[in-house]
């Protein structure tokens, strides 16, 4: 901005003794180009210049430092300066022209006065164009005219009758305006300059320039004060005297620029408005709402507008907001602190209105301090809510201190109190333990304090947030037990799950918290104890039957719409916000449980396998309200639930596009690697893809996945598993070995029992197979074995058993597959049906029951192929292509001997033992003997005695065809 006060003009620049030129940081590009046309001046030929830029560019010290050097390279500089309250005087310009160019040599003229046409019009001009002919005559003639566009018209006229009776003399006129200033009077600029001046637009300075006026060192300080003022040098120079040390350059200003800015547009109808609108609003700066907070009409906002566009004081975009943070900061310091209040005040209910993000909203509440604002509590409780888990805590810590100062009920105050602790938790975790004791001396009506508490359990993920929940929820529920277990029970329900779910060790003892549901009779608390009782069944791992009936028992009603009136469909946060207690809290929901992390999960585990409980939990789950944990879209945990369900059923298609498209959805809200719903879809979606044969897929969706951050018990467990089943698969079998057996352990030290939550000891007795380590795979058989046969599911225990058949030997391994496949018959699981069938098809074909495995390989194929699992149906495929070669007979015999039938035969006439033979060919001896015995029958014999004799004679005949 041109702000800068211009000192004294002086009245003559003739005979200026030489003397250095001042130095103008960055502007030797244009100085270079104004003294390039000294040359063609002092050749005998007029030229002239333009010197545009916007208010405080430094238009004035360029020409000044022009001139200074036009005297020194014997030049007679006369300057002149226009200036708004000289603007209606006549002649002013000329007047300080003629002075200047007065000098000893100079001939008698007419009184100054005849300059203003009192003489006539046509006598004037003349005048001045002999004043200016003159001195011309006795020598090259720089004429310098700063604010052009503040000169009064007759001055201008006067200029523009000049130009074109000086072109062969040398004078070089040099005008310097405000860029996009509008056209004063009659006369454009053209007309004083011509139709081909030199034009030269000043521009910010770049940070080396910016740098030397702040005197600093280059860097990214300087920088940032370049950025801030748009590198124009008055602004850097208000800067330089606030630049205090650890200042931000982009929140400073100057009052003393606001004023001067506010005077400057004061002659532009409703500009001053305008700009002061714009300085409140920010960012949010837009037509609708500049017109609306300046309070003009909507034509006089837009040409308001259109000219501080032009003169560069806002930026030429849909949003017209102020060019530069510096001159923002000075107009709001140069307004009165009540003055921006309420304006930020009224900035915030015009966000509103217009739908703004509650960040944006927040942002002016902040401002409007001293103003009692009552809805501003829900904005800034949402605004902060996102800023925290966009990890911007302080700024969350900030809106929720804002909030406090409105007058609030004792139930909203501790809601607030306690989100003001999770924020602080975040930097500063004893200021936030203050909080949470500051927060349970409000608590006054139970039932809110109940809900609210627990509404803060619901809301946060997990890890250290959810520590601070549980002990929030811990000091609440010690305040609130003296109201007996009716009072308390939904806070300390939730808050034993929480604390399930995020303990590093084993849970919480579960008889002992069951005590204190004995005296409880409502129905809705009868739900959530059969829903405790079916978490604790699937800890233990003891009964399948019995976790399915509590789980089935706490869905019987939950997402029931309440008992009397319509049904509340707000969502937590409003239901937060209002201070309201939410139904599921109450008796009247109970879906809320299945919507912890915690619970989720191990539920979804437990009914994958029951379609009828299936398709009432994604119902439950299916509500209108948005989810509590903001990381979670709406809609997220149903359709987690059906992919699971499908992934169980082994349609792995479909179960693939539930969770790409949910996580799609987890990443736009950058919850995939942090929420605990996020987590789980990921490493599901992995699982899936490995069974589908979409390797690098799911290697780099597991690339982005923090193994670190992710130390819940299901987050990373389900990472860790999902990984090793990807490493095995991809060879890195040792590695995925490791993940496998670290999977189990984390476990076994949760104290998670339950066989079906991750099949590990299946995929980990593979591996140790594929690794040589038969010990091994045999002892993650047994114990496999036994836990899913304490479980009792058809799914596990069929896994198991297909297990247990990869480490036994000959009919025992065929029983163990014969009951696998009779067991998975009876479930929904058609991936471990197909798998069981490809090993027990395998088994049979080393036997030689060829046409037993070309059967059972057939299904396995079908089966594989209809679940979409690539790698199965192709080992399967492969199987049943070797089962059909061996059925084939030998060409070199008459008798029909199978190929593996006739080498094992030759073998054994070769004099090798039954046990040579099967190490040799990789089998079991008991296939070595069923072999043998096939080749005796078809042979005609009785042992092996005669089997070298009979093989002999049967070549001869085939010879001798």
């Amino acid at each position: 901005m041109d702000t800068e006060v211009n000192p004294e003009h002086p009245a003559s620049g003739a005979s200026v003794p030489k003397r250095p030129a001042p130095r103008l940081p960055g502007r030797e590009p244009e100085l270079g180009r104004l003294t390039g046309l000294f040359p063609v001046v002092l050749g005998g030929t007029a030229a002239s210049a333009v010197l545009a830029g916007e208010f405080g560019m430094g238009k004035s010290a360029v020409l000044r430092t022009a001139g200074a050097l036009a005297a020194n390279a014997g030049f007679t500089v006369a300057t002149a300066t226009g200036s708004r309250l000289e603007s209606h005087l006549a002649g002013g310009l000329v007047r300080q022209l003629a002075d200047a160019l007065d000098g000893p040599e100079a001939p008698p003229r007419p009184p100054v006065a005849e300059l203003c046409g009192s003489a006539g019009e046509s006598e004037a001009l003349d005048l001045f164009f002999r004043i200016v002919r003159d001195a011309a005559e006795r020598g090259p003639l720089f004429l310098g005219i700063d604010n052009i566009h503040l000169a009064d018209a007759w001055s201008m006229r006067c200029l523009a009758y000049l130009r074109s009776r000086v072109l062969d003399r040398p004078v070089l006129l040099v005008l310097t305006s405000v860029i996009g200033y509008p056209p004063h009077r009659e006369v454009a600029l053209l007309d004083m300059v011509g139709s081909t001046p030199v034009t030269i637009t000043l521009n910010g300075l770049g940070d080396a320039a910016a740098a030397e006026i702040l005197s600093l060192a280059p860097g990214e300080l300087a920088s940032a004060c370049r950025e801030a003022t748009g590198g124009n040098p008055v602004l850097l120079q208000a800067l330089r005297p606030r630049l205090l040390p650890g200042a931000d350059p982009h929140e400073l200003g100057s009052s003393l620029i606001g004023q001067v800015l506010t005077t400057r547009v004061q002659e532009f109808p409703h500009a001053p408005a305008i700009l002061h609108a714009a300085a409140i609003l920010g960012e949010d700066a837009g037509f609708d709402l500049l017109a609306r907070l300046a309070g003009v009409d909507e034509l006089d906002a837009l040409q308001a507008i259109d000219t501080l566009v032009r003169l560069h004081v806002l930026n030429n975009s849909d949003q017209p907001t102020l060019t530069y943070s510096f001159v923002r900061n000075s107009l709001l310091k140069d307004m009165p602190q009540t003055t921006r209040a309420v304006n930020h005040s009224r900035a915030a209910k015009l966000l509103t209105e217009a739908g703004a993000p509650p960040e944006r909203v927040a942002a002016h509440l902040l401002e409007a301090t001293s103003i009692r604002i009552p809805w501003a509590v829900d904005v800034l409780r949402l605004s902060a809510r996102d800023a925290v888990f966009s990890g911007r805590s302080e700024l969350a810590a900030r809106h929720l201190r804002r909030a406090l100062e409105e007058r609030l009920t004792s139930g909203r105050r501790m809601a607030v109190l306690l989100q003001l602790a999770h924020a602080e938790f975040q930097f500063d975790p004893p200021g936030a333990a203050k909080r949470v004791r500051e927060a349970v001396d409000t608590v006054g009506n139970r039932e809110t304090a109940a809900y609210i508490a627990t509404a803060m359990l619901l809301s946060l993920c997990g890890g250290q947030d959810a520590r601070l929940g549980i002990s929030a929820a811990g000091q609440i529920a010690a305040r609130l037990d003296a109201g007996g277990p009716d009072a308390v029970w939904p806070l300390l329900c939730m808050t034993y799950l929480a604390e399930a779910g995020s303990r590093l060790g084993p849970p919480p003892e579960f008889r002992d918290f069951e005590e204190q549901w004995a005296p409880l009779t409502d129905p809705a608390a009868q739900r959530s104890r059969s829903a405790l009782l079916a978490l604790d069944a699937v800890r233990s791992g003891e009964s399948a039957p019995d976790a399915v009936g509590h789980f089935a028992d706490a869905l019987s009603q939950a997402g029931a719409p309440p008992r009397a009136g319509a049904p509340d469909t707000r969502s937590p946060r409003e239901l937060d916000q209002a201070g309201a207690p939410p139904r599921a809290l109450n008796g009247d929901d109970g879906g809320e449980l299945f919507e912890q992390h915690y619970f989720f999960t191990l539920a979804t585990a437990v009914l994958a396998d029951e379609p009828a409980h299936v398709d009432r939990l994604c119902r439950v789950l299916d509500v209108e309200r948005e989810p509590w944990d903001v990381h979670v879209p709406h809609g997220a945990l149903p359709t987690l639930a059906r992919g699971i369900a499908l992934q169980a059923s082994g349609d792995l298609q479909r179960a693939s596009v539930h969770f790409e498209s949910l996580l799609r959805r987890f990443d736009e809200r950058g919850g995939t690697t942090t929420c605990p719903v996020g987590v789980l879809c990921a490493a599901k979606l992995v699982e899936c893809w490995v069974d589908l044969g979409r390797f690098e897929a799911a290697t780099s969706l597991l690339d982005r996945m923090d193994f670190v951050a992710s130390q819940g018990l299901f987050t990373h467990t389900y990472l860790l598993y999902a990984r090793g089943r990807l490493r095995v698969a991809t060879g890195y079998t040792r590695f995925g070995f490791e993940d496998l057996l670290s999977c189990g352990r984390r476990l076994a030290h949760h104290g998670m029992r339950f066989p079906g939550f991750v099949p590990w000891r299946a995929h980990a007795a593979r591996a140790a197979l594929a690794l040589g380590q038969t010990d091994d795979a045999a002892r993650l058989a047994e114990e496999d074995i036994n836990a899913s046969a304490r479980w009792g599911a058809a799914r596990p225990l069929g896994t198991a058993l297909t297990t247990l058949g990869l480490v036994r030997e000959d009919d025992e391994a065929e029983r163990a597959l014969q009951k696998a496949i009779t067991t998975l018959r009876s479930s929904p699981a058609r991936l471990q049906l197909a798998t069981a069938l490809t090993e027990l098809g395998t088994l049979q074909s080393r036997h030689g029951q060829s046409e037993k495995a070309i059967e059972t390989l057939r299904q396995a194929v079908e089966l594989s192929e209809q679940c979409g699992a690539r790698p199965l149906a192709r080992r399967a495929a492969e199987e049943l292509r070797s089962s059909r070669r061996a059925l084939t007979p030998a060409k070199d015999n008459e008798h029909g001997l199978t190929r593996q039938e006739n080498r094992i035969a030759v073998m054994a006439a070769q004099g090798l033992t039954n046990r040579e033979i099967a190490t040799a060919l990789h089998l079991t001896r008991r296939t070595v003997e069923l072999h043998l015995s096939g080749a005796y029958r078809k042979l005609g014999i009785p042992g092996r005695a005669e089997l070298g004799g009979a093989l002999a004679k049967s070549s001869q005949r085939v010879d001798g065809r």
